[in-house]
């Protein structure tokens, strides 16, 4: 019995990162729908747009790579929120960037169901996650 409570003593800590994880996930999808001129959930759930869903799913993906990241090198519940906002600057600076440099109509084309245009878009978020995830060591 000891040995089991001695495998679990983390558990605490894992329940609180990752209610935290799945907080700053929601927010994340709170800010990025916010930063970009289309709608998502929209696209996706009423419209069945593949581009807005391979684009969403990128960004997602980028996201977590990156809060993983922070969750595996903070030294703090705070010290982990605080990498995990500056995720969610990165993944938004990324759209941002893609938007107004490479690909000027990367919201339209994603609302006309162009999946070029969101695979192009997811990988430059995972790309964006990736190098942010790296960066995130200390």
């Amino acid at each position: 019995m000891e040995a089991l409570m001695t495998y679990l003593a983390g558990l605490g800590s894992f329940l609180l990162y990752f209610a935290i994880s799945i907080v700053l996930l929601f927010v994340f999808k709170v800010v990025y729908a916010w930063v970009t001129p289309h709608d998502e959930w929209k696209l996706v759930k009423e419209e069945k747009n593949v581009a807005a869903a391979i684009g969403f799913a990128g960004a997602m993906i980028g996201f977590s790579l990156a809060l993983g990241s922070a969750a595996s090198n903070s030294v703090a519940i705070i010290d982990f929120i605080a990498w995990g906002v500056i995720a969610i600057i990165a993944q938004s600076l990324a759209f941002l960037l893609l938007r107004f440099t490479f690909l000027p109509q990367i919201a339209e084309r994603i609302n006309n169901n162009e999946v070029a245009a969101g695979t192009m878009l997811a990988a430059m978020s995972v790309s964006v996650g990736l190098l942010n995830a790296a960066c995130m060591t200390w």
